[in-house]
């Protein structure tokens, strides 16, 4: 590569096609919004999902992230286990219900980081839609003992 005046390289050159000769290759070049944007016209967790300009698809995805975030949450409230289980077995199906719960949490968080309004209002109305099905009060019967059952898993804390 050969340097001008200012030490700063110079472009790589072109790339040789061989049936054509020297050809520039031409990318596609993605942009990448820093803000929030609204709009269907958005890639969700995959390249190329849900496509562009297909509002079905986009509610799709839109619902797929929904459900994900649900999801997280009933992984994160219930009691799976019976007291008294074997403690290895359920040590094992707890450590397997965890890397599930945070492998979910991870793609939620990569969803939103697609930084569409609409994205981001259907993860959060996930998480609060999972938390009124199973933590709040308003569809538990209580037992009169004031005492929440215990969730299978730990939660999900930051420290």
């Amino acid at each position: 590569m050969a340097a001008s005046h200012h030490n700063i390289p110079s472009p790589p050159p072109p790339a040789f096609n061989g049936s054509t000769g020297f050809m520039p290759t031409r990318r596609r070049k993605m942009m990448m919004h820093m803000t929030f944007f609204w709009g269907h016209s958005a890639e969700v967790l995959f390249s190329g999902w849900p496509g562009r300009d297909n509002p079905v698809m986009y509610a799709l995805s839109l619902l797929c992230v929904f459900f994900l975030a649900v999801l997280v949450e009933l992984l994160s409230h219930c009691s799976f286990f019976k007291p008294g289980a074997n403690g290895v077995a359920v040590g094992f199906l707890q450590t397997g219900l965890y890397t599930l719960r945070s492998g979910l949490s991870y793609l939620v968080m990569l969803a939103v980081m697609s930084f569409n309004g609409g994205v981001f209002l259907a993860v959060v109305g996930g998480h609060a839609v999972g938390f009124l099905l199973f933590r709040s009060r308003a569809f538990k019967k209580s037992d009169g003992s004031g005492i929440d059952r215990q969730a299978s898993l730990p939660p999900m804390t930051c420290g």
